[in-house]
């Protein structure tokens, strides 16, 4: 099983962020990637459309509001990968309140490509969208 991780420092304090991120039906929100999100089985299921229109469908496997953070498993997506799982998490930094830590983090198993190749796709999603959320946040 392969796995990758990436964090990032947003000029926002950690309540502010996960209310923008927080809710599993809220990509769009923040990450341009995902224009469109559309919640199925009650909020515990996500289908989204990347602007190229390929679907993501996305199951939501563990929330947890008073640590801000959840994780999610990929259903279906065009990325060659199996057995997929991620989290998004909000951390507090410790004597900062007017910022956080955002980490997004995955494990996987590559499916026709390198660990490291899937890897570094995965690095490169997650940073991108990390990225586009302090430009949200600092707008």
């Amino acid at each position: 099983m392969a796995s990758t991780s990436v964090s990032r420092v947003v000029p926002a304090p950690p309540q502010q962020v996960w209310d923008l991120i927080g809710g599993f039906d809220a990509l769009p929100d923040w990450l341009p990637y995902i224009p469109e999100s559309t919640a199925l089985e009650g909020g515990r299921v996500r289908r989204l459309a990347n602007p190229d229109g390929e679907v993501i469908v996305e199951r939501l496997v563990g929330f947890d509001e008073a640590e801000r953070h959840y994780s999610y498993a990929i259903l279906e997506a065009p990325f060659p990968v199996n057995g997929y799982v991620s989290t998004l998490r909000v951390h507090t930094l410790p004597g900062r309140d007017d910022v956080a830590e955002v980490q997004w983090s995955g494990r996987f198993n590559p499916d026709g490509v390198s660990d490291e190749e899937a890897e570094d796709l995965f690095a490169g999603i997650y940073r991108d969208g990390l990225e586009a959320l302090h430009q949200k946040l600092s707008a």
